[in-house]
């Protein structure tokens, strides 16, 4: 099958026109027919190889929702004009012990939608049936695109820590992730501190489910949460004063990232110790827990806030997305 798609060749360079043939259909596999692609942050460092793995041309996209056209004689639980939607994993190996232990993510051959293979920027995208994930029936999927890669980013710790509908949980950064971070504990009936750099956005945030805002550039506006956050979600990619989030933690808390921080992170010793702290990280989740997310979403009726361009407007949304103007997640239209 002709795919036609959107490639850049080379670092900073611009999307253009390209077209590949997908070859034979496999047994395990699913052709999506994309009506949706979300752009996300990620698809920027790919494209620009700010993690050296990059390979030329690269088709970007791993937000997809759209409608399955074929499947392989081997496929499980999948139909033809089903809508489904794919993250950042297409594939993984079925047979390792993170696949057999329900953490497909974690598998080490797992295959991403945007490495070494052509993601979502398309008329269509192959993957394992595993990966193409159905859409709740109730559920919008023109806004669905971003939940495969950031809703499933934030929603993957909130499940890890364990958090209660009675704990305080701190989120850093409300952009892309961390709105969504936002609903998704609103929702779980937590008390949400919101860390944002912007003072102007208080108001915005208040109203996107934050119970409280402080301006992280303040430290003295850290005395009044010191000790009181079970879980913090980091969703930025710069270094921080990580000692100031550690001090607002209580005894037992978790210092989580999922904002791919590029510098080392200068954590002191002492300050975990202390209070018998830890800091950890994570991946988008399994497929099951997508699952029980969107359904979690569907629930309480949980989007991102988008913004749509046609799928030909490509460039322009990934300029939006690089002049920092995206509110909050960009979705592609085909």
């Amino acid at each position: 099958m002709k795919v036609n798609a959107y490639a850049v060749h080379e670092p900073k360079g611009k999307l253009q026109p390209y077209s590949y043939e997908l070859g034979q259909i496999g047994p395990e596999d699913v052709d999506i027919k994309v009506n949706y692609c979300g752009v996300c942050h990620s698809d920027l460092s790919m494209m620009n190889n700010e993690w050296g793995m990059t390979e030329y041309p690269l088709v970007p996209g791993h937000e997809v929702v759209g409608e399955i056209i074929a499947i392989g004689s081997a496929v499980k639980n999948l139909k033809v004009g089903q809508t489904v939607g794919m993250g950042w994993f297409s594939e993984s190996c079925m047979s390792c012990s993170h696949c057999m232990g329900g953490d497909h993510n974690m598998c080490d051959n797992a295959e991403g939608t945007i490495v070494g293979r052509h993601g979502g920027f398309a008329d269509h995208v192959r993957g394992h049936w595993s990966w193409a994930i159905p859409i709740p029936e109730t559920m919008d999927p023109s806004k669905a695109g971003p939940l495969f890669c950031g809703g499933a980013t934030v929603f993957n710790p909130i499940v890890i820590a364990g958090v209660q509908p009675t704990d305080s949980v701190g989120v850093i950064g409300i952009g892309g992730l961390g709105h969504l971070a936002l609903k998704f504990l609103k929702a779980w009936g937590c008390e949400v501190i919101a860390f944002s750099s912007n003072p102007d956005k208080k108001e915005e945030i208040l109203a996107m489910g934050a119970t409280k805002v402080i301006n992280s550039r303040d430290p003295k506006a850290f005395e009044s949460v010191k000790g009181k956050l079970k879980l913090i979600l980091n969703t930025t990619n710069v270094s921080l004063d990580w000692d100031a989030y550690l001090s607002a933690l209580t005894k037992k808390g978790k210092l989580h990232t999922v904002g791919a921080v590029l510098e080392p992170m200068e954590i002191p010793a002492f300050s975990l110790i202390a209070g018998d702290k830890s800091v950890g990280g994570s991946t988008v989740g399994s497929p099951e827990l997508t699952k029980k997310m969107l359904n979690f979403c569907a629930r309480h009726e949980i989007y991102p806030i988008v913004e749509q361009f046609p799928m030909e407007s490509v460039n322009q949304a990934i300029q939006h997305l690089k002049d920092g103007k995206a509110r909050f997640r960009i979705v592609l239209k085909n």
